[in-house]
């Protein structure tokens, strides 16, 4: 190979290197390593049976004041829902298109506890003290007829009230 090549290359290796090296200065450094301390409360799983269900209790009249305040902007003040947001009441899966609600698919209480606990407000999830997810949650149930605005809910009758969904699934989760 001739030294004019030689050089040729040598450059344009260097230059790869370098326009290699900026990128990489470049890239952002993004997270922060994450302490056991910080990890407590976002692995809590609740059970279809309400095990891991927290202290805490709540009416539905007391849910419907954090309902208005954090949810309705999205679900309505009724839980019906909006544009692609879905709703939370009525519904039906045998209509065509099936309509999948709190109300009509999920099949048990401490789902709705669970879902409620970590992704909700979508804006600041786990923002909700455990008391108020009870209280949302009432709300919700109560919606949807399930209970009374009085009924107090929490880790011991939460699991008792009956989803009118909860023939419409098989628990596999402990089945090996």
């Amino acid at each position: 190979m001739s030294m004019p090549k030689r050089r040729e290359l040598f450059a344009l290796a260097c230059s790869a290197l370098l326009s290699a090296a900026l990128v990489a200065q470049e890239t952002p450094s993004l997270g922060t390593p994450v302490s056991e301390a910080q990890l407590q409360g976002w692995d809590l799983i609740v059970s279809p049976d309400g095990q891991g269900l927290p202290s805490g209790s709540g009416t539905a009249a007391q849910g419907k004041e954090v309902y208005i305040q954090q949810c309705a902007a999205c679900h309505g003040l009724e839980g019906q829902g909006g544009a692609g947001v879905p709703g939370l009441v009525g519904g039906s899966t045998t209509s065509r298109p099936a309509l999948l609600t709190v109300g009509s698919y999920w099949p048990y209480t401490s789902t709705l506890y669970d879902y409620v606990r970590r992704a909700m407000p979508p804006t600041a999830p786990k923002s909700l003290s455990d008391t108020q997810v009870y209280q949302v949650v009432a709300y919700i149930l109560h919606l949807n007829g399930l209970v009374d605005e009085d009924v107090v809910v929490d880790s011991a009758s939460l699991p008792k009230i009956e989803m009118p969904n909860h023939a419409g699934f098989i628990d596999r989760s402990q089945v090996q």
